[in-house]
């Protein structure tokens, strides 16, 4: 399953052209802001599919049934881009358990390329809902790789897989390693470059998060 969370306008449409203005861009409080608020939305429409149970609540003045989580999801995400995004689904998700991976472009004279992942944690996977955060789904290298390893900590009930931005290339990259995972993305771009950048995108998510990092 693929949601597009522009295809209706709404607020997310909104912040993605902040996102992507490269004179809002200059503000980074802003930039993670939207990123986080965008990340906020995703995990209210992704907790629509997640199974739920009814639980009695005791009220000053009676009993109340409510719906409530049967559990709580794992919250993965790719550092350190994947922080802002995270983040607004944790405020959310307020007590679901976390996993941390760092993945990278390691780039090469000759302009290629190669994933480098050299930091990961994460809690008992087993039979839990995960949802991983990247903002940018360029290629889908790197969340391929983040899932097989992932795949190797637990075999995972159901995983979603939440971008800002996504590539259609880096979606049907998913849907042939990972075809039962929902992908939900805030806007979806046709064009990669031969450097897997995503057009017309924002640019460098990390970088405009955070500042510039030095190339390794």
């Amino acid at each position: 399953m693929v949601k597009n969370l522009s295809s209706q306008h709404s607020l997310i449409s909104n912040w993605i052209s902040e996102l992507r203005d490269i004179d809002i861009q200059a503000d980074r409080m802003r930039f993670r802001k939207n990123i986080e608020r965008i990340g906020e939305v995703m995990a209210y429409e992704i907790s629509k599919t997640l199974p739920w149970e009814e639980k009695d609540t005791t009220t000053p003045l009676g009993i109340a049934r409510s719906m409530v989580l049967k559990s709580q999801p794992v919250l993965a995400t790719i550092l350190r881009a994947g922080s802002p995004l995270h983040q607004g689904m944790l405020n959310y998700f307020d007590k679901a358990d976390n996993a941390f991976i760092a993945a990278y472009r390691k780039h090469h004279r000759d302009g290629s390329f190669e994933i480098s992942m050299n930091y990961m944690a994460c809690p008992p996977i087993d039979d839990r809902v995960v949802i991983l955060c990247d903002p940018m789904l360029a290629s889908g290298a790197s969340l391929v790789k983040t899932i097989e390893f992932l795949k190797r900590e637990g075999n995972m009930a159901t995983l979603h897989i939440a971008a800002v931005i996504a590539s259609t290339e880096g979606i049907e990259m998913l849907k042939r390693h990972e075809p039962q995972a929902h992908i939900w993305c805030g806007a979806i771009d046709e064009e990669l470059t031969a450097k897997g950048y995503i057009v017309p995108g924002l640019g460098d998510a990390g970088d405009l998060c955070f500042g510039e990092k030095k190339q390794s």
